[in-house]
C-alpha cells in the first residue's frame, strides 16, 4: 500500500506535549494519527479515547513520600506486618481532633 504526506499545523507547545504523549505511549505521532483514522474510518465517528489516568496530586505526593522513604528509612516508620501496623496505630491517640 502507497503511503501519503499530510501536513497538520497546531501550536507548537501542543506538538511538544503531544510528542511526549506518544513517548509514554511507546509510539510516534505517526502511528498515534494512523490508529485514529483507521478506527475513525472503520466506525464512522470519532473513536476512542487512549490514555493512562494521571495521577491526582494526592496520590503524586503519596508516591513521592514512600520514594524519600526508601531512600532514607529512618524519615519514616516500617511495619513487618498489617497486624503490627494496625496495632500501633489503634494504640496511638488521635491527632488532629
Amino acid at each position: 500500500m502507497a503511503s501519503t504526506n499530510i501536513n497538520i499545523r497546531m501550536d507548537a507547545d501542543l506538538k511538544r506535549q503531544f510528542e511526549s504523549f506518544c513517548a509514554d505511549m511507546g509510539m510516534s505521532m505517526t502511528t498515534a494519527f494512523t490508529i485514529f483514522a483507521k478506527k475513525a474510518v472503520r466506525e464512522y465517528r470519532i473513536p476512542f479515547e487512549v490514555g493512562a489516568e494521571t495521577p491526582r496530586a494526592q496520590t503524586l505526593e503519596a508516591m513521592e513520600e514512600v520514594k524519600r522513604m526508601k531512600a532514607d528509612p529512618s524519615a519514616g516508620k516500617t511495619y513487618a506486618s498489617v497486624d503490627q501496623m494496625m496495632e500501633d496505630l489503634l494504640a496511638s491517640p488521635p491527632t488532629g481532633c
